[in-house]
């Protein structure tokens, strides 16, 4: 039996399934959940693969475009994530001069066209936008945090998540201070789709830190490195952990 693409109503809700798949390869190549590696390239190169391909069999949908731009805007970073030993490199850290610009470029022509179409509150098209505001400051303070948290709580408007309201108290926090982002976390704390989710201590240890609350950072720090399941992440959390119980003794 020949293939045929399916058209239609019938393309979007098959899409949208695939659409998921690709974004949940590319993450796992971006930040693996488990193992010894922190980026694994080979599933970001495929998703990016597979989502180029969309683009061209689904042209007049909005979030392939939309997944095509996230995922080109977030691999542009890829060679400033990580140093020689393959340890993590957090965003703020990096060397922006080390993204590639050609790729930043290409993620940021498949945002537009997604926008183009229609697809701007998109639930891909809409963390796109989030990690443009990345791509498009020049360095760390000129980023519109502001900005950020905006997208955020459209995502949240359109998808009730603890996860995206999380994301959101991080924006929060640079935009507005610790203390203001602190007050969104702890009323996560008991959510349970966060239950065994290391980045909800991790988050709350880097805002008790930047409070000078560093003995409750370093038991934030502690729990969320027993919650890792990525070795080079939860390496990075002793290592967090060590520095606020430095600063502990210091103060």
């Amino acid at each position: 039996m020949a293939y045929e693409t399916p058209c239609g109503e019938e393309l979007s809700q098959r899409l949208s399934s695939v659409l998921e798949v690709v974004y949940l390869v590319f993450n796992e190549g971006y930040a693996a959940a488990r193992g010894d590696d922190w980026l694994r390239p080979q599933l970001c190169d495929e998703a990016l693969r597979m989502g180029r391909v969309l683009t061209a069999i689904a042209p007049h949908e909005p979030e392939a475009h939309g997944l095509l731009a996230l995922m080109e805007l977030n691999a542009s970073r890829t060679v400033a994530r990580t140093d020689a030993a393959g340890e993590p490199i957090l965003l703020l850290d990096q060397n922006r001069a080390l993204w590639d610009q050609f790729q930043i470029r290409r993620g940021m022509q498949a945002l537009r066209r997604a926008c183009e179409l229609g697809g701007a509150g998109g639930f891909y098209a809409l963390q796109a936008a989030i990690v443009a505001c990345h791509a498009q400051a020049m360095t760390p303070g000129d980023t519109d945090w502001s900005r950020i948290a905006g997208f955020y709580a459209e995502l949240m408007a359109a998808v009730r998540s603890p996860i995206i309201e999380l994301n959101r108290a991080v924006a929060i926090s640079m935009a507005e201070g610790p203390e203001v982002a602190l007050t969104i976390v702890d009323r996560l704390v008991h959510e349970p789709g966060l239950k065994g989710y290391h980045l909800l201590p991790s988050v709350r240890g880097d805002l008790l830190y930047k409070l000078g609350r560093y003995e409750e950072a370093r038991t934030a720090f502690e729990a969320a490195a027993a919650l890792a399941g990525n070795r080079r992440e939860h390496d990075l959390l002793r290592r967090r952990a060590a520095e606020a119980a430095d600063a502990a003794m210091s103060s």
